[in-house]
């Protein structure tokens, strides 16, 4: 279930970070609340998912998550760039997050 947790808590890092974009800086009331909203359940399930597996590889995973989403979704969503060495560096993130789940059990 820790494993849930974390990758939930993934998700919704994804869901705060995009909001960060739509907020405009918090000058958008709807997206700054939906940002506040999401960024308070990523760190509830990362804390529940923190009670179980070690911290730094916890908050790595977390982070991971969070930074392949946002990257993949920047460029289908706002047209970030998808040259090879960008999309090399977020296969780095995939194959680390991976590892780090094989090695922590």
């Amino acid at each position: 279930m820790p494993w849930i947790y974390l990758l939930l808590a993934g998700l919704f890092e994804i869901g705060f970070a995009l909001g960060l974009k739509y907020s405009e800086g918090f000058t958008r009331l709807w997206p700054s609340v939906v940002t506040v909203v999401f960024a308070g359940i990523s760190l509830w399930l990362l804390t529940q998912a923190l009670r179980t597996i070690p911290v730094g590889t916890g908050y790595a995973v977390w982070t991971g998550i969070g930074a392949l989403g946002v990257a993949l979704l920047g460029i289908v969503l706002f047209g970030d760039s998808a040259s090879w060495p960008r999309l090399a560096c977020i296969g780095l993130i995939v194959a680390g997050v991976v590892g780090l789940k094989l090695v922590s059990g």
